[in-house]
């Protein structure tokens, strides 16, 4: 495969920014690049350090975002993990110590199943706490606090889970699986876009660069945090009702001690995540089938969160 340069990766990254699904012929053309020299680099590293993913307006589809923190033993974390990532409902869980010792998670709920929550954690722990989350974004504050509804038939569910999986699978793939013509196809990705529940297609690096984290909930954002901290890979968001989410990246050869020392002066809780190779190919896999395992299979809305 040759030698992995970071500079082949981001100029890849960049090319597919602009032309996140266009073929590479169409890609070279435009940009007035070799489509051999664009092929090998293509080849090099798409799907092994570079995917392009379809992200969604999990608002518009009426499921409510949360984090959420479990005391598991550590003798059991692997168990949990497992029995956790078979529902579709929870999009990521992970080991961190801190405030709670055991799995930091991400979960969705549908609008109407609120009340399920404490009912759905209990079944992999009796200690546990949750926040819904919102994005961190200028408007937040004045964003409309309205969800929809899944209002698409169980094909939109299964296309949705190709395009996040990968927005750059053949239309003629996606046709096979799903049994429709490639006109149809085109029309139900135009039909997300149109509803606004498909915001769009954007590239992603996987270089295992980060393999620790540290969580932060503050009641409390001062901006000047963000600007103390812009040269670090950081995921700030909303917590309703609470405060702030803050989410730090960094590397295991860095001083841990140091890190969390200096970011624990900007939160009232601290947690430290660990990402674990085995922890990440679970979370791939449920998250490869989610939305088809979300929804009802006659397309009526989703399923109970406390099925799984």
């Amino acid at each position: 495969m040759g030698e992995v340069k970071e500079e082949e990766i981001k100029y890849l990254v960049s090319l597919l920014e602009k032309y996140p699904t266009e073929s590479l012929r169409k890609i070279a053309r435009e940009e007035g690049l070799d489509y051999y020299k664009l092929k090998r680099l293509y080849d090099k590293y798409y799907g092994k350090y570079i995917l392009v993913h379809a992200y969604y307006s999990m608002r518009t589809l009426g499921l409510k975002s949360f984090v959420g923190f479990l005391s598991v033993p550590s003798e059991r974390l692997l168990e949990v993990a497992k029995s956790m990532t078979k529902n579709p409902f929870i999009g990521y869980v992970n080991p961190a110590f801190g405030f709670k010792n055991g799995l930091s998670i991400i979960f969705y709920v549908p609008k109407d199943q609120i009340r399920n929550i404490d009912e759905m954690l209990s079944k992999y722990s009796n200690d546990f706490e949750y926040y819904e989350i919102w994005a961190y974004t200028p408007d937040w504050k004045t964003r409309k606090k309205e969800w929809g509804n899944w209002k698409f038939s169980y094909d939109y569910a299964v296309l949705m889970d190709i395009l996040k999986a990968d927005a750059r699978t053949p239309i003629k793939r996606i046709s096979e699986e799903l049994g429709k013509t490639r006109p149809t196809i085109k029309f139900m990705i135009n039909k997300l876009k149109e509803e606004k529940v498909l915001l769009g297609f954007y590239p992603t690096i996987d270089m295992n660069v980060h393999d620790r984290g540290v969580i932060g909930l503050t009641r409390k954002l001062d901006e000047e945090v963000l600007k103390r901290f812009e040269d670090y890979e950081i995921s700030v968001g909303v917590l309703p009702g609470y405060g702030y989410f803050l989410e730090w990246f960094f590397s295991s050869k860095e001083d841990m001690g140091s890190k969390v020392f200096e970011f624990s002066q900007f939160v009232e809780k601290i947690l430290i995540e660990y990402f674990d190779p085995t922890f990440k190919e679970m979370n791939d896999e449920n998250k490869r089938t989610a939305f088809r395992r979300m929804v009802k299979k006659d397309g009526s809305g989703y399923r109970s969160i406390l099925e799984f």
